[in-house]
């Protein structure tokens, strides 16, 4: 059996304000097979949450409006999402936001820009297909 695992057909949401990043998010899923579903910020994402059903959250921290930890927030609270995966996004490595991703429920933490590696491992760690 091959452990890279496929995530082909695996529902991927993806929320940030940068159209380069959920481009580029979205172009490197599809390749794999993902349905890939983009929001700008977290209101937006909130409304379609419930019509997709992601498998897997990526969020932005600093996004108008919602900013992520409001967002993953709102999303660990609501009982039908609680244990989908949320993985926040930053562009700063710090500590402090990767401590209060935990406190609002965040399963992991990935620094912008990521590599397709770092965001296809980071899919397949929270997605058990087995």
């Amino acid at each position: 059996m091959d452990n890279t695992g496929s995530i082909s057909g695996l529902k991927v949401m993806v929320i940030d304000d940068s159209r380069t990043i959920r481009r580029s998010a979205e172009t490197l899923l599809k390749n794999e097979g993902c349905e890939v579903i983009t929001a700008n910020d977290g209101f937006e994402a909130l409304a379609k949450i419930t019509d997709y059903q992601p498998n897997i959250i990526f969020v932005d921290i600093m996004m108008p409006r919602l900013d992520g930890y409001q967002t993953c927030a709102l999303i660990k609270n609501n009982q039908l999402y609680k244990s989908t995966p949320v993985v926040m996004l930053s562009s700063k490595d710090g500590l402090f936001d990767k401590a209060r991703g935990r406190v609002v429920g965040s399963d992991e933490y990935l620094t912008k820009p990521f590599t397709r590696d770092e965001l296809l491992s980071a899919i397949r760690r929270h997605i058990d297909r087995g």
